[in-house]
């Protein structure tokens, strides 16, 4: 098992490498100030004028420039190659929510990458913020107060069977897998209730969705310690 590199009580900002949309990274780190940088995410926090708290990954896409102004004790070099560097910091971080930055858009294998590890390490509850999408790896149960109308999309990479409520098409019944049957653009017709028999699922909103999200999962247990 990897160590926990960062332990937080709060909330934190996580930066990638790729599509970095402005607006997305400014709501972040209005409600997470706390910055990690997930390899090359640390030229972005630079270029951008902020400074991470810690660098993880590889760092075959930090530039040299980068990796020399900033503080050893921040660089954490993960050598092996078997996992991506957002999964680097999935297994390396423990915070009760991620907000990323920088992991969809551009490359399509990339935020597919980042879309697997979401469900392979849903212990660590992270959301993937875009331009156009909210994506995160649907817990057991969560119930989310989103306005009518909204968009919900289930996009799920296992096989995965469910409880709605709230949705203009119930899930109830219905076996999900992702060469079977998908649920993209459900909508919301009131309070929102889902429930998953194991995880597999992820869940896509507009990003308009954030601040239910937050609340939704706040309002969650609190995971056990791994």
């Amino acid at each position: 098992m990897a160590p926990i590199l960062i332990d937080s009580p709060d909330i934190i900002t996580l930066l990638g490498g790729g599509e970095v949309n402005a607006a997305r990274l400014k709501d972040a780190l209005n409600r997470a100030p706390r910055l990690v940088a997930a390899d090359g995410g640390a030229d972005v926090a630079l270029e951008k004028g902020l400074m991470p708290e810690a660098v993880i990954g590889d760092f075959d896409s930090l530039s040299d420039v980068t990796k020399a102004s900033l503080p050893p004790e921040v660089l954490h070099h993960v050598a092996e190659q078997d996992s991506t560097d957002f999964e680097k910091v999935l297994q390396r971080v423990r915070a009760p929510l991620l907000l990323a930055v920088g992991f969809l858009g551009r490359r399509l294998d990339h935020q597919l990458a980042a879309l697997t590890a979401l469900v392979t390490h849903v212990h660590q509850p992270c959301l993937l913020l875009g331009a156009d999408d909210i994506a995160f790896a649907a817990p057991p149960d969560l119930a989310l107060d989103l306005p009518p109308g909204s968009r919900l999309s289930l996009y799920p990479l296992a096989s995965v069977t469910g409880h709605s409520e709230g949705l203009e098409w119930p899930i109830d019944g219905l076996s999900f897998s992702p060469s079977t049957r998908i649920g993209t653009s459900n909508r919301v017709t009131g309070p929102v209730r889902l429930r998953f028999d194991q995880p597999g699922m992820v869940v896509i909103t507009p990003p308009e969705a954030l601040g239910a999200l937050l609340a939704g999962f706040a309002a969650r247990p609190a995971a056990p310690a791994r």
